[in-house]
């Protein structure tokens, strides 16, 4: 069984090399060198340099794991570890200069995560956390909000890129904005579920995320007190099949968030 530590202090390292190197690299406007679900779902040269620098990273201190990383897909290991990478989640905040993206690097063992880092590298907030051991930023220990009623509740969401998706999203929004606090939209997933984790926010929802963006930063949150997990019990999505909407927050929260949303059916298309 690898050392959690060991893994934690490997993926802190390379989340901070790779931000390093993508803010002091990052021109004026991004290169875009590819879109994928939609022209507005952009991937650019620097999600592509960042992933690559830390896949050679992993490669070169542990040969044998796996890694799944959002630009070059899932390459088997001979090992129990595999690595869930996204280079820059949030690219369209990244692209516009918006500083609300992250390096996101969690460390999975037998198909569970282990360890997890986002540094949000524009803010300079590094968020860590290991299975057990606590969610962190810096010397600081994370506990997320509770005891918050649902209608006191500020809560994160994100939209998705297609045009039929966002007017079902839209519905779902005009249903849950007056049953709330308020509502916020960052960009990113991981900054979202980080910030649930450290209390910026008391709840987050989304359909889309895929493992990639919420492997190290479902961690955090969930090793801060909140919950996290998919519509009526179900547990959160970690197929790449497939995209579904996602949950976060503390229990009681959690499960007046998914009541609320749950007739809506926001799966849908």
């Amino acid at each position: 069984m690898p050392a959690t530590d060991q893994l934690l202090e490997l993926a802190h390292e390379l989340a901070v090399e790779a931000g390093d190197m993508v803010l002091a690299k990052r021109p004026a406007r991004p290169e875009v060198v590819e879109t994928k679900s939609s022209p507005t779902d952009v991937v650019t040269a620097l999600d592509r340099e960042a992933e690559e620098l830390i896949r050679a990273r992993i490669h070169a201190a542990r040969p044998g794991d796996a890694v799944l990383g959002e630009e070059q897909g899932d390459t088997p290991g001979s090992g129990r570890v595999r690595w869930i990478v996204d280079p820059i989640d949030g690219t369209v905040n990244f692209l516009y200069g918006l500083p609300v993206w992250s390096v996101s690097i969690a460390a999975e063992v037998d198909g569970q995560i282990v360890a997890g880092v986002v540094n949000v590298a524009p803010q300079g907030e590094i968020y860590t956390a290991t299975l057990g051991g606590g969610a962190w930023q810096g010397g600081r220990r994370l506990r997320c909000n509770t005891g918050v009623p649902l209608d006191r509740a500020l809560v994160a969401t994100g939209f998705g890129y297609l045009p039929a998706r966002r007017a079902v999203q839209a519905e779902v929004l005009t249903h849950v904005l007056p049953r709330v606090r308020d509502i916020r939209r960052a960009g990113s997933c991981t900054v979202d579920l980080c910030a649930v984790a450290s209390g910026q926010v008391d709840a987050y929802y989304e359909r889309g995320p895929m493992y990639w963006d919420y492997a190290a930063a479902g961690l955090i949150a969930t090793e801060a007190g909140a919950r996290i997990g998919g519509l009526g019990g179900k547990p959160y999505n970690t197929r790449l099949d497939r995209t579904e909407l996602a949950l976060c927050a503390a229990p009681e929260l959690f499960d007046a968030l998914d009541a609320l949303l749950t007739p809506l059916d926001p799966d849908h298309d």
